[in-house]
């Protein structure tokens, strides 16, 4: 699923020949400043609609001008209301730069090269076919040993950027997993299906694309969570031999996929946890340049007594847990033999905001959520929390993830990157 509505930005002082402008179109003048002494890499920028002082015409593409240079850009419809919210780009900006932009309409649909994407397939029957799709509904009753096969493609989704992947475990599990990507395209839209299009476990071979690299056991993987209610660690789902999932209604939704930005919605309804009810919004967001993404949460239903909890996993690892602040972040990061039979190296990483951050702890032996650190955050009714997976891995396209201090100062300095502020000036 693409999104509808694409957005060229060209830093240019034409318009190319190519480009077909509506006419008589308006015009709007965006000033991008970055006020830090920090060179930033494919920033993240989101203008809202509402932000926007001109008529908008909804079936119309956009241009921005200044300079040659031309950036892709999307528009992301974030209500499903049909009409999109929010402009969606990244650039790069040099320590106090300012960057002025001419915002156009077009009746061209701009080509950019796709640097995001979301993979997800399902099946109704242990004997039908897998058929893509953008949502899905999961029931308590539904999950994987209750249903006595594997409904999904990948087990869930899996999203990915020009550098990383990552999947989550729909069925009832909620784990975060990584593939470790070798070359910056999208990988097959085929990956978890056989040739007569049933679910197959096929991804934990080496391919030219890459392949699962990450154990995640009983653990919820890089980023998934739970919640400490009083001294009870309560884990969002289950493990994979439990009949019953805690959560009475999951929905799932590919919220948007397009070149440069990629939004999955995950609702959890009625989450039993220590004896009450718990209702969570969940939204994982990718762009391009990041060896990671954004995985934002929010709980309604909170009683004062909770803690939010996120789980970095720590299967494998041999080597101690670093935890450096850097800019609003506090950075987690392991770094060793991380992948499946310690085979290969690979840095993981959990950048956590600063703000309402209250340590961590180790995960039991046994139990329903094991084998991790977890992070604690305080936690309020409908307060989103932000945080950032990162993984990096000594077979991607770079190598010098393979070296500790190279990886922790990658961690770092993209946590520096993630506090500083653009500021957006628009007008007409």
């Amino acid at each position: 699923m693409k999104s509808k509505l694409c957005l060229s930005i060209a830093l240019s002082a034409m318009i190319f020949a190519s480009c077909k402008v509506a006419h008589n179109s308006s015009s709007t003048k965006i000033v991008l400043t970055n006020d830090s002494d920090l060179k930033l890499s494919q920033k993240a920028i989101l203008i809202k609609r509402s932000a926007l002082h001109e008529k908008i015409v909804k079936n119309l593409f956009t241009l921005i001008l200044q300079n040659s240079d031309t950036i892709p850009a999307q528009v992301n419809d974030l209500d499903g209301d049909g009409k999109w919210d929010e402009l969606f780009f990244t650039t790069d900006f040099l320590p106090k730069e300012k960057k002025t932009a001419l915002l156009k309409w077009s009746n061209t649909d701009p080509e950019y090269t796709i640097k995001t994407s979301v993979r997800f397939g399902k099946r109704e029957a242990k004997n039908s076919p897998v058929q893509p799709a953008i949502q899905e509904i999961l029931m308590a009753d539904q999950v994987h040993k209750k249903l006595g096969f594997q409904k999904y493609q990948t087990d869930g989704p899996t999203w990915e950027n020009d550098k990383v992947g990552f999947r989550h475990y729909l069925d009832g599990r909620n784990s975060k997993d990584v593939f470790g990507k070798r070359t910056p395209g999208i990988t097959p839209e085929n990956v978890g299906i056989n040739s007569k299009g049933g679910v197959e476990d096929n991804y934990h071979q080496m391919y030219d694309w890459g392949r699962d690299i990450f154990p995640v056991g009983n653990s919820a993987g890089l980023g998934g969570y739970g919640l400490l209610v009083g001294n009870e660690i309560n884990r969002l789902g289950i493990i994979a031999s439990d009949t019953l999932n805690n959560i009475e209604k999951t929905t799932f939704k590919i919220v948007s996929e397009g070149p440069v930005n990629s939004v999955l919605s995950y609702h959890y309804q009625n989450w039993k946890a220590s004896g009450n009810k718990y209702q969570v919004q969940e939204t994982a967001s990718i762009w391009p340049g990041m060896y990671g993404y954004k995985n934002t949460v929010a709980l309604n239903g909170l009683k004062g007594n909770e803690t939010l909890l996120i789980a970095f996993s720590n299967l494998n690892n041999q080597n101690p847990l670093q935890v450096i602040e850097a800019g609003n972040y506090v950075c987690f990061i392991l770094h060793d033999k991380l992948t499946y039979e310690r085979q290969w190296v690979l840095g993981t990483a959990i950048i956590i905001p600063k703000e309402g951050y209250q340590g961590y702890i180790e995960a039991p032996k046994t139990g329903k959520l094991t084998d991790s650190y977890l992070i604690k955050i305080k936690v309020q009714n409908n307060h989103p929390i932000s945080y950032y997976p990162i993984a990096g891995w000594e077979l991607s396209a770079d190598p010098n993830f393979k070296d500790s201090a190279y990886f922790t100062n990658y961690v770092t300095n993209l946590a520096k990157q993630l506090s500083t502020t653009i500021y957006v000036e628009i007008s007409r």
